[in-house]
Parts: structure tokens; C-alpha cells; sequence
């Protein structure tokens, strides 16, 4: 692929803008972000707080510890975080420099501040609506579609920013479309890594950080440590784990950043850990690496553009086919091994359902990194799923389109039904 062509830039664009440093789940986060850009706009620490939310917010937010907090969890906790001590400029690093002085004023602005939570009135799926007030004056901040696409700033009733709401969350953003399995290979296998190097060992040094203190310390349900202590140490346990104790650290409240993958820190830690995991027990070299990682990220995104960043579909599923894609181009697989892999992939776990964010997301992780590589290990074997075995249909840009359609439409009835399952006792 040339690298002047259109195609080639936009991968390089979609790579520089999804593969970002995200501290702790997306969704808490997304919430303190819109806290603190509402408390910078009133120019005051408020004294109440009310937030909208969407009901894939609320299901992603409900369990999840929120990370500089103490170690509490839910919607309140995060706005009062970003509200009391986020830095607005930060975007998804907004409670990634709190002091140990403002983990200290936490609890008592929980308890003295008047904090609601309403389920936003809304057709978004990610809908997220921050009113701070304080002697009278009140500031409203929205985002929608994506954690922070702002669409509404507003103070005392004067509209300060605002956006149309867009299918197309940016304008200028780049064209997803664009990707495709064969290429997705033809950039990983050509690309300048000048262009690149940074964003992937970042995601490298990062998610490698995170999964060390999972793997070290007590977090959550330890997936990552009872796998290695149940099944061993071989190389496909290895893969498991490393990805699944990242998941553990992060759900759980660690402190440590993530670059993330399709919004989502879980499915960047699916898609990069087993990957590199496997490059070490390989040999492989640092630039086969690389290539190898730039594969797993961009077949990741591939296979979401047609879901969606939020869905009753669990997003560690594209991530683990997407590990899949780049463990096979380890072992010397192009692009029939790939796709092979990628439809395999998905058939076997194409049922996992998204029931919000919490220490269980590091054992689907765990179920979905072994269904990449079984779904490798399946067709070096001679083994296929064939078109008709359920989903599957001939060729693998059929069965991702497939999968994003029941991603999107077709479980759009079972995201409801899990949200007012999990919502109705809150």
C-alpha cells in the first residue's frame, strides 16, 4: 500500500485516533469528564449534581470501582470525582492526576453535595447529560455518540457550544469504511512504522503495566491468576491470562492507564496482550510485532464499525478475533489463515452478551482470546465453519457485516431487557 495513497492515511488516522490512553472504564470516565467541563463553565466547585444518563451508561457504570476514589463504584462517585478535582483538558485521563489532599475530600463532598440520577430521555445509546449548580447559577454539559463528543455547552440558560447531533459523530473524522481484511494485511505488511511507533509502544508499555499489577496483586475475581494456577503455563494460558488480568486491574479499580481500542480499554487490552504474549514465546522480532499488532487493532476496529461502541454484544469478542488475526501472522498466516481465523473467531463466541462493566469482563476476555486462537488453531488443522454453519456466511467481510447487524439491530430488543434487568432494583 502506497503511503501517500488515501487509504494508507486514513488507517494512519483511524490508528492515531482510537488507540488513546484511557484511565479506568470508558463510561465512569466519560461521566467525570462531562462533570468537570460543567464545573469549569460554572467556575465553581457545585454543590449539586445532576446527571442523564442512557441506559448503557447506567449498565456500564453500576458496578464498576472508579479509579482515585477510594475505591468506590457508580454514577455519583464519578461526577463528584470530576466535578470536585477532574481536569476538564484531560478528556480520558480527567481523574488520572487526583492527589492523595483530593482523595481525602472526596468522601465528604459525596455526602454534602445533592447528587440525582435520571435515565436520559433518549434514542442514543451513549447519552450523557451533566447539570452542576451552585448559588443559583447552573452549567450543562452533553455528550453523545462518543465518551467526549460534546454536543451541548451551556450556562444560565445561554447556549455557549453547540453541535448537531450526527449519525457521523465528526465530520472530519476518518473513513472506517475504508477498512477491509485484506486491507488491513496489505497496510500491516507495508507500513512505515516511523508512523506508528509511538501509538503502538505506547499500547505495548501501557497494557503491559496494567497487566503486571493484575497478575500481582489482588483485584476483582484474579481471572488472570486462576487461570495460571488452574491450567498451567503454557503459551495459550499465558495469552488468556495476560489479557484477562489487565482486565482484572482495570475493572477494579487500578490507577494505571490503558490504551484503548474502539472506546473500550477491555477490547485494547484483548486485542494487543495475547498478541504480544505470544511474540515473546515466538521469538518474533520487534518489528513482526508491530506489523503483528497493527493486524489485531485494525481487524478489531473493523469488525465494531458495524456494531457500535456501546451494544448488548460483547465488544471483547471482536477484540479477541482481532487477537486471533495477529497471533495467526505470527505464526506466518496472511490473509486466507486471517480470515479463516477471524470467521472461526466469531462463530464460536459470536452469543456473549454485554451485561456492563466489572470484574466478569475479564473472563469473557479470557473466553474470547481462546476462541481466536482456537479459531487459528482450528484451520492450520484443516477446520473450518463453512457458509450456513449459523451466522457464517461465504467470506469473511460477509460474516463481519453479519455480525455487526446482530450486533446492532438484532440484540437491540436484548440490550433493553438487560438494562431493565439490571436497573430495575437500582
Amino acid at each position: 500500500m502506497e503511503r501517500s495513497s488515501l487509504t494508507y492515511q486514513t488507517y494512519v488516522r483511524i490508528l492515531e485516533r482510537e488507540l488513546i490512553p484511557a484511565m479506568g472504564c470508558t463510561e465512569p470516565i466519560a461521566i467525570a469528564y462531562c462533570a468537570a467541563k460543567a464545573r469549569a463553565v460554572l467556575g465553581a466547585i457545585p454543590d449539586a449534581i445532576h446527571i442523564d444518563a442512557s441506559g448503557n451508561i447506567i449498565k456500564n457504570v453500576k458496578s464498576v470501582v472508579v479509579p482515585n476514589t477510594g475505591g468506590r463504584r457508580g454514577i455519583a462517585v464519578a461526577a463528584a470525582a470530576g466535578a470536585l478535582c477532574g481536569d476538564e483538558n484531560a478528556l480520558l485521563e480527567v481523574i488520572s492526576h487526583i492527589t492523595e489532599e483530593d482523595k481525602a475530600r472526596l468522601p465528604e463532598y459525596l455526602e454534602q453535595t445533592d447528587i440525582t440520577v435520571s435515565p436520559a430521555q433518549s434514542d442514543y445509546v451513549l447519552d450523557i447529560v451533566v447539570t452542576v449548580s451552585k448559588n443559583g447559577s447552573h452549567a450543562t454539559v452533553r455528550a453523545v455518540n462518543e465518551h467526549t463528543n460534546l454536543v451541548l455547552i451551556e450556562k444560565d440558560g445561554v447556549v455557549l457550544e453547540e453541535k448537531e447531533i450526527a449519525e457521523v459523530v465528526d465530520s472530519d473524522a476518518p473513513d472506517y469504511t475504508l477498512l477491509s481484511i485484506e486491507g488491513i494485511l496489505d497496510f500491516a505488511e507495508t507500513c512505515d512504522l516511523a508512523d506508528v511507533e509511538d501509538i503502538l509502544s505506547r499500547q505495548i508499555s501501557m497494557n503491559t503495566a496494567i497487566s503486571d499489577e493484575g497478575l500481582k496483586n489482588d483485584y476483582g475475581a484474579n481471572i488472570g491468576k486462576v487461570l495460571l494456577s488452574s491450567n498451567g503455563n503454557d503459551i495459550r494460558t499465558r495469552a488468556k491470562a495476560r489479557a484477562a488480568a489487565g482486565s482484572d486491574a482495570r475493572m477494579n479499580g487500578c490507577e494505571l492507564p490503558v490504551v484503548i481500542n474502539s472506546g473500550s480499554g477491555n477490547q485494547g487490552l484483548t486485542a494487543s496482550l495475547p498478541v504480544i504474549e505470544y511474540a515473546k514465546e515466538l521469538g518474533s522480532d520487534r518489528e513482526t510485532l508491530y506489523r503483528a499488532l497493527l493486524i489485531s487493532n485494525l481487524v478489531t476496529l473493523h469488525e465494531k464499525t458495524g456494531i457500535g461502541r456501546l451494544s448488548a454484544y460483547c465488544g471483547a469478542v471482536s477484540a479477541g478475533a482481532g487477537a486471533g488475526a495477529g497471533i495467526t501472522y505470527l505464526h506466518g498466516g496472511r490473509l486466507k489463515e486471517i480470515s479463516h481465523t477471524v470467521v472461526n473467531a466469531l462463530a464460536i463466541t459470536s452469543g456473549i452478551v454485554c451485561d456492563g462493566a466489572k470484574s466478569s469482563c475479564a473472563a469473557k476476555i479470557a473466553a474470547s482470546v481462546d476462541a481466536g486462537i482456537l479459531g487459528f488453531e482450528m484451520y492450520r488443522q484443516g477446520q473450518q465453519f463453512y457458509d450456513g454453519d449459523g451466522l457464517v456466511l461465504k467470506g469473511v467481510e460477509n460474516t463481519i457485516r453479519n455480525i455487526g447487524r446482530l450486533g446492532k439491530v438484532g440484540m437491540r430488543e436484548t440490550d433493553h431487557e438487560i438494562i431493565r434487568m439490571m436497573t430495575q432494583h437500582v
